[in-house]
């Protein structure tokens, strides 16, 4: 939590840098009025459901969301343990939603009050440099943290519960949530799709679908993915849709079993398992991951690897004691795992959350091989929401197929904790409210704590 307060108190001095079109550090809605449950933000691996203020209309573009469903990523468990900085108590967490819209702003004109949307994780204006591409993970508009600036030589976009690294957004782990700009950041749900496929469409699909083709995979290509949780999970069933002959998972159980449990039938001849466990790592004349690529792929190698993982989880004492002394923020283990382990002249994809620095890259085997390392970004939803749609309206995707558990916003705050301890396999959740649908076919069933 020391690390949030100083960055804080270094971006106060530094002063937000005034690009953004709405309001900055919109975190909650303090003060009397009608309530909601919500997920906050306490301190370092404390999360709790609070009774806090419901949001209001603060802007004309406003549109006010009663949340029908939302979900943890991965990506949330680092603001758990404070691996993101600029978090301040009572932060409503939570970048993942749909539900019902409830109000709009004045100077909204497509978003329909009573109907279904989803929400974008990124909050993004629409008329940029970046969202005239469809990039909308990088508008220019919606995130004024200099400090961010500072750090990475420009901002992403705002992110809807995420720090105020990224704008300072409540999130959507609520019963309801404020979306800037909805008519930019909100898609409208069909009739025919359930909000349990439709919810995923707001970060997920569209970061593992991203991880995919901006590594670039192609037919024949064998595929390492480090990371057997959602994102890699569903980056293996993107790889086969590009014509991968062969994904090799990297990681440990449960999410090995539960990763080969759903795996197509038709397509289980290309599925490879490695548990990083069973491997040493490092420089070692033992058996390593990077030595049990190598045996997969011919002796040489997979032509692609793509990290689902993170840069937070060090797996050596040497990067776990420099990250702790604050001489690094990321560990670099995984990615050198990637360079190391394709072939001369393949290609690593970075979409883990990587926060700021890394010490001991091997850059000698990227330079000496001619490894291209992609950073994938924050997936630009916008560009890939209508098509991923279709293809779960045609049936070609099933989204349902990564999530293990449905569960109350009531209980978010155990529910981290399992997720984050990897208890009862837990992969991606499904989490009502009160203004939740009945659950549709193939949902599993409720579970309380």
């Amino acid at each position: 939590m020391a690390m949030s307060q100083a960055a804080n108190v270094i971006e106060k001095a530094l002063g937000h840098d005034g690009s953004s079109i709405t309001a900055q550090d919109v975190s909650n809605f303090g003060g009397n009025g009608e309530k909601m449950k919500a997920l906050c933000w306490m301190g370092k691996n404390k999360v709790e459901v609070l009774d806090v203020a419901k949001p209001k209309i603060l802007e004309p573009r406003d549109v006010i969301l009663k949340v029908t469903g939302s979900t943890v990523c991965g990506s949330d468990l680092h603001l758990l343990h404070g691996s993101i900085v600029q978090l301040k108590k009572g932060d409503i967490l939570g970048h993942e939603f749909c539900g019902i819209v409830d109000e709009v702003g004045p100077s909204v004109t497509k978003v329909q009050k009573g109907k279904r949307y989803v929400a974008s994780f990124q909050i993004a204006c629409g008329d940029c440099f970046f969202c005239k591409q469809k990039l909308s993970s990088q508008c220019e508009k919606t995130n004024a943290n200099s400090t961010a600036r500072a750090m990475y030589g420009g901002q992403t976009a705002g992110i809807f519960g995420y720090s105020h690294f990224t704008g300072g957004f409540a999130g959507g782990q609520a019963e309801y949530v404020r979306v800037p700009l909805g008519d930019v950041n909100l898609l409208e749900i069909p009739d025919d799709v359930p909000d349990e496929k439709a919810l995923y469409l707001s970060d997920v699909l569209a970061t593992s679908y991203n991880a995919v083709h901006d590594t670039a995979v192609y037919p024949g290509d064998q595929v390492a993915i480090f990371g057997a949780g959602p994102i890699g999970q569903m980056a293996g069933i993107f790889a086969l849709g590009a014509g991968a002959s062969k994904i090799i998972f990297i990681d440990t159980e449960p999410r090995l079993s539960f990763v080969k449990e759903r795996w197509p039938v038709e397509h289980a001849s290309k599925l490879e398992l490695v548990d990083f466990k069973d491997w040493s790592f490092g420089v070692t004349n033992k058996k390593t991951v990077v030595s049990r690529l190598k045996e997969l792929c011919g002796g040489r190698g997979p032509d692609a690897a793509i990290e689902c993982v993170a840069g937070e989880y060090a797996k050596g004492w040497m990067h776990w004691l420099e990250m702790m002394l604050g001489a690094e923020t990321d560990t670099s283990e995984i990615v050198n795992e990637m360079i190391e382990g394709v072939r001369s002249y393949g290609r690593c994809g970075i979409t883990g959350v990587y926060v700021g620095y890394t010490n001991h890259f091997n850059i000698g085997s990227l330079m000496e091989r001619g490894i291209r390392l992609i950073g994938n970004g924050q997936a630009p939803v916008h560009k890939y929401w209508e098509d991923l749609l279709q293809q779960i309206r045609q049936g070609d995707l099933d989204p349902l197929q990564m999530v293990s558990h449905r569960v109350r916003v009531e209980d978010l705050d155990k529910v981290y904790y399992k997720f984050d301890r990897k208890e009862e396999s837990m992969q991606k959740v499904f989490v009502e409210t009160k203004f939740s649908l009945p659950a549709c076919a193939g949902s599993p069933r409720l579970t309380r704590y």
